[in-house]
This record gives structure tokens, C-alpha cells and sequence, in this order.
């Protein structure tokens, strides 16, 4: 489903930055992957390159059989919308909507009207306790709620692949362990889910862990 051939990628800010040096990843549909190391090793480049936010300098990345490389912002964001779920440790909702606006966004995009949408989004929240709280707004929302909420949002258009970067690095460790036994629950349906954490509890749920170290897979 993914494939990385010898992936390459310099950041220039003074003097270069060689973040990713050769990376050579295969992840298969279904999979359920962590991706770990320390700070600076170039995770988050390679999470970032995953969900088509970036652009790598040289190498091949493959989706589901389709070279993604220099593709216009339209055509990045329609891959983006179509196939890939993200989750953010930040939770990144929008302040001023409530929760099932925040979920039902993504279905925004892709023109679904507002009744239909708000409509899958409550199923959504349902699917995930949080069906009483649909009205509430973020900041009336405790951090394990907005990480349910940010879950939701990411399922909700029904990606082939969910990327979660640090997605329990906000929360404490109860509230971490209910969020990766609802990811663990997603995968076991058939999702393909990637995650970049720093936690070896986090990793622990994972099938898989990946190991990044100064840009180079260990």
C-alpha cells in the first residue's frame, strides 16, 4: 500500500539539514505501525511526506501504486482528503465550532450537505461515547474528549490509512491507554494506521515499530 524507495530530504535554513537519509519503508493495507526515535530524527518529516504535506528531494514514494511527487496543491489535497486520516497531538479543532462541526468538517469538503453531514458526524461521536457532548465547544472538552473528537474527525470521510503524530502526547497515561485501545479497535476493522510517538507504552499496541535514528531507519 506504501512503498518508499531510498527517500532523500534536505531542509535548507542557513546552513542544510539532511533530515531523511535513504529511507526504504513498505507498510502493508491493515497494517498497524509505530514509527519511534528521538527528537530531531526526522519522524515527523517522514509523517509529513506520508500524508502528502511535504515534498521529498529524491526517491520514489508509492500509494497504492500511484507515484506521489511534485503534485499540485490541488491535487495533494484531493490525495489528502480521499485517503489519509489525520490526528494531531494538539488536537488541532477549530475554537469557535463544537464538536460535531469539528467532526463533520472534512465531509464539508467533499460537498456533502450540512444535514447529511452533521448527521454521519453524531454516528461518529456516537461510535466513540461522546454523543452528549456534540454541542459542547473544545475548550469545554477535557484533553481525552478532544483526542475522541480529533479521532472522529479522521475517520469520519473513511481514509485508507490514519496518520497520528504523538496523538496521546497531550494526555495523561489512562487517558492515553483509552485513546490506543480506540486506534487499536479502528486497525482491527482493516485501517491502516501510522503512528509517531516516543512512547514505548504507545508503540506497545502496535504490531510493528520502526526505528528512526539521525534520518535512517535501525
Amino acid at each position: 500500500m506504501i512503498v518508499l524507495e531510498n527517500i532523500n530530504k534536505t531542509y535548507i535554513n542557513g546552513s542544510p539539514l539532511h533530515v531523511l537519509k535513504g529511507i526504504d519503508l513498505n507498510i502493508e493495507q491493515g497494517d498497524f505501525v509505530s514509527i519511534m526515535g528521538a527528537s530531531g530524527s526526522g519522524k515527523s518529516t517522514l509523517l509529513n511526506i506520508l500524508g502528502i504535506l511535504d515534498n521529498y528531494d529524491t526517491g520514489d514514494y508509492f500509494l497504492n501504486g500511484k507515484l506521489i511527487k511534485n503534485l499540485s496543491e490541488s491535487k495533494a489535497a484531493e490525495y489528502r482528503n480521499r485517503m489519509i486520516g489525520f490526528i494531531f497531538q494538539s488536537f488541532n479543532l477549530i475554537s469557535f465550532k463544537n464538536a460535531m462541526e469539528n467532526v463533520a468538517l472534512p465531509l464539508y469538503y467533499q460537498n456533502i450537505s450540512r444535514k447529511k453531514r452533521n448527521s454521519i458526524a453524531m454516528e461518529y461521536l456516537d461510535r466513540l461515547g461522546l454523543k452528549d457532548w456534540a454541542t459542547h465547544l473544545p475548550n469545554q472538552l477535557s484533553g481525552g474528549q478532544k483526542q475522541r473528537v480529533a479521532i472522529a474527525r479522521a475517520l469520519i470521510s473513511n481514509p485508507q490509512i490514519i496518520l497520528a503524530d504523538e496523538p496521546t502526547g497531550a494526555l495523561d497515561s489512562v487517558t492515553s491507554s483509552e485513546v490506543m485501545k480506540i486506534l487499536s479497535e479502528v486497525n482491527r476493522q482493516g485501517m491502516t494506521m501510522i503512528i509517531v510517538t516516543h512512547e514505548a507504552e504507545v508503540s506497545a499496541h502496535t504490531n510493528r515499530i520502526i526505528h528512526l535514528k539521525d534520518g535512517v531507519i535501525g
